[in-house]
């Protein structure tokens, strides 16, 4: 038993003779070639899809970033990076044992890791050799740091560390992070600009002040308290340090789309050899949009809505054409908060998945539900929806319920198929915001109870407009050779429920109970559009989407601030009308996928019941799949009058509506004034303008009339000359329209087109 302990013991003395003079060997042996250099790195360059620059972390002559002396450094980045760093760097030789001490028992007390211990050499060693963050990367880059000090001067040692120090935003060194947030040199800098940079040492990616000026500035704080701990500044430098602005906007013209290229910078770690990401933004698209944001801010502030925001897809390849984080970049401290990620919860721009859902489920446009009071018991306590217009509206058909946006028929869908199929839907749609388990968001989920991102909203329309595959976006130029694997395509809904709610969608006559005949989604071409605005009018959202691309809006408050009755009709709807026109003039809207591309068929049935029309039916064509139309007759309209179901008569007498008055109400597709037959578009004076940037094709004017009669074929004039076709090219001129009846009865509207810009 001695011998084998002896024989143990003169192993270990052995080893740890041999690992020793291992190590002192590795710490004698010469730096490698080239290893040490004067040399920053190449920076980074992001273009947009037409090569025209969005930003740089280059010299501001485009030129690398240029390596910058120590002696040449303001000497409060010096005093700064030392406080916060390795205050003691100049008193060890490359490991600091005290540090390393200090570290392992603040840790132990935390139960995790909150210090590292790592001096300057240390960290300048991790940059040179990538050693990984773990117990044996910690030895090998304690022996690194004692070979680096034995063959360079601290100064040597110092001035490498300051040039390749990662700051946040794809800024390598303080030289260039000192142009990136302040617009200037890293030769005069003052103390609080100092204390910020040594702060973000740390956790770079995130403490920036262009994606938190919150943590930026508590990074500062601590850097400033440092400087003081250690004694390298004053009292009243330090309180004056603390007072400066966290950033400098940048006087030149080479600071473009900052909340794309700041998400950019903090989530993209691999940067391509030539320092060159070809973006796929469009930069004239997003300084028009800017301003478009800007302007609706500016225009609502009065009604208490101080932030907007707007993004832009294509549709085919998933490409991030534009994108409008908030009004002002530079406001503080608001400016860097990013609405197109940040997410609130979206009202009823949600509704149309819902709908998608129940078409794949059997359900059709004509599906008729019930508008009616109702409670619905849930573990939170008795739930009663209501509209937007706090008003009941009786039998409601899939259709109109969608594009009116009524809140009660949605409800009672989501009870039927249950919150949990809607939430899987969303969740295949792209709306991973929705983190939480079906029973917390409950029957609510369709009206918008759970917060989403502006970017999954925008995504998840993308996903209707492509027959309901979901793809993910990117932010490359498709064709870029280093275009980076996305996720694999997945089915949401069939592409024909995709079509039909595309198709309510865009429908304006469908939306008029709602909405009436005046509303921002009324366009030259089609466009699929909703709108949804939460609670208190805190948050209002409208999307449109087209066949080639898709837009995205939201008007609002970052802090949650409820607005002046600011809904998505008048907050967000006129900024998204703007928006896609912008889109329109560079990107062709193209024509939505049509109900019979994907099979379906179109029947007449009735307007109110959604039965088969009889003889005293409110006519109305539908689409339906096949096989799926109603077999049975309406036999709500009766030789007595209007005999509704026993579910509605309750709602027909709290309301006063007489069985005649409904029928007409019905028949009219408009308001109850309206009375007989009248043209519903154009309407009689408006005044419209050729879009600039159009093509002739989409550039149109749909021809409607509303009333007894108008469920039928209507003959058309233009100027005295017949037409036939349901929507007029738009031409600079005078017309008058003239809509007959298969009766005889008619209307006429005159109206002015003005030529484009």
């Amino acid at each position: 038993m001695k011998k084998l302990l002896k024989r143990v013991l003169w192993g270990s003395v052995a080893g740890i003779v041999l690992a020793t003079a291992g190590a002192f060997a590795y710490v004698m042996w010469p730096l490698p070639d080239g290893l040490v250099t004067r040399s920053a790195g190449t920076g980074v360059r992001l273009e947009d899809r037409h090569g025209l620059v969005l930003r740089t972390t280059r010299a501001q002559d485009g030129s690398l970033q240029r390596w910058l002396p120590l002696g040449d450094m303001d000497p409060d980045i010096i005093a700064a990076f030392l406080a916060v760093e390795d205050h003691r760097f100049y008193r060890h030789s490359g490991v600091d044992l005290r540090a390393i001490g200090r570290a392992l028992r603040d840790n132990l007390r935390g139960g995790r890791v909150l210090s590292g211990g790592s001096t300057i050499t240390m960290q300048v060693a991790r940059i040179y050799y990538g050693t990984p963050r773990s117990l044996t990367g910690k030895l090998r880059q304690v022996l690194q740091a004692w070979r680096l000090e034995w063959h360079l001067d601290k100064t040597t040692i110092l001035e490498q560390y300051l040039n390749r120090v990662p700051l946040g935003q794809g800024a390598v060194g303080v030289p260039a992070a000192a142009a990136l947030y302040f617009n200037r040199g890293a030769t005069d800098i003052s103390l609080g600009q100092s204390a910020l940079l040594a702060g973000l040492a740390r956790a770079p990616s995130s403490n920036n002040p262009l994606v938190s000026q919150s943590r930026a500035a508590e990074r500062r704080r601590v850097g400033l308290m440092r400087l003081a701990a250690v004694g390298y500044a004053v009292a009243g430098d330090i309180q004056r340090a603390g007072q400066e602005p966290l950033l400098v906007p940048a006087r030149t013209g080479s600071f473009q789309a900052p909340h794309f290229t700041s998400r950019l910078l903090t989530h993209e770690t691999a940067v391509p050899a030539d320092g060159v990401w070809h973006t796929s933004l469009d930069l004239a698209l997003q300084t028009e949009l800017e301003s478009e944001v800007r302007h609706t801010v500016d225009l609502l502030k009065n009604s208490g809505a101080r932030q907007a925001a707007a993004v832009v897809l294509d549709n085919r390849t998933g490409e991030i054409l534009a994108w409008v984080g908030s009004p002002d970049f530079w406001a503080d401290p608001a400016g860097q908060v990013d609405m197109v990620t940040s997410p609130r919860q979206p009202g009823s721009a949600l509704k149309p998945f819902l709908y998608g859902l129940a078409f794949d489920r059997g359900y059709t446009p004509a599906s008729v539900l019930p508008d009616i009071a109702h409670t619905y018991a849930t573990t939170l306590g008795p739930y009663r929806p209501r509209n937007y217009d706090r008003r009941f509206h009786g039998p409601v058909r899939a259709r109109e319920a969608l594009a009116s946006s009524y809140n009660v028929p949605a409800v009672e869908l989501t009870d039927r198929l249950s919150a949990a199929s809607l939430l899987d839907v969303l969740h295949r749609a792209g709306f991973q915001s929705l983190a939480r388990n079906p029973g917390y968001y409950g029957l609510g989920l369709a009206l918008g109870n759970g917060d989403v991102s502006l970017l999954e909203l925008a995504n998840g329309y993308r996903t209707l407009a492509n027959g309901g595959e979901w793809r993910a976006t990117t932010w490359r130029r498709i064709g870029d050779p280093r275009q980076a694997t996305t996720a694999e395509p997945r089915r949401v809904m069939t592409a024909r429920a995709a079509a039909l709610v595309t198709d309510i969608l865009s429908d304006p006559v469908a939306r008029i109970p709602g909405f009436g005949l005046e509303t921002p989604f009324d366009f030259a071409f089609p466009v699929a559009a909703k709108t949804g605005t939460s609670r208190h009018f805190t948050d209002n959202w409208a999307v449109g989407t087209t066949r080639n691309f898709t837009v995205a809006v939201w008007v609002g408050n970052f802090n949650g601030q409820p607005m002046d009755r600011v809904s998505g009709i008048t907050g967000a709807g006129p900024l998204l009308h703007r928006a896609v026109l912008l889109t329109a003039q560079r990107y062709p809207p193209g024509v939505l996928t049509r109900p019979e591309e994907t099979g379906a068929v179109q029947v007449t049935i009735c307007a109110l019941s959604g039965l088969r029309a009889g003889p005293r039916c409110p006519h109305q064509v539908e689409w339906f799949a096949p096989g799926s139309a109603p077999e049975r007759e309406c036999d709500w309209h009766r030789p007595s009058g209007l005999v509704m179901p026993a579910e509605y008569q309750e709602w027909a007498d709290q309301t006063h509506v007489v069985q005649a008055e409904f029928s007409e109400a019905l028949a009219s597709a408009d308001d109850s004034s309206s009375g007989g037959f009248r043209i519903s578009s154009p309407r009689d004076g408006d005044v419209y303008q050729v879009p600039p940037g159009v093509e002739a094709r989409y550039a149109t004017l749909a021809l409607r009339a509303a009333g007894a009669g108008a469920e039928g074929r209507l003959r058309w004039t233009i100027n005295g000359k017949p037409y036939g076709d349901r929507r007029w090219a738009l031409e600079p001129g005078r017309y008058t329209f003239v809509a007959r009846a298969s009766s005889g009865i008619g209307d006429s509207a005159s109206i002015q087109v003005l030529p484009g810009r």
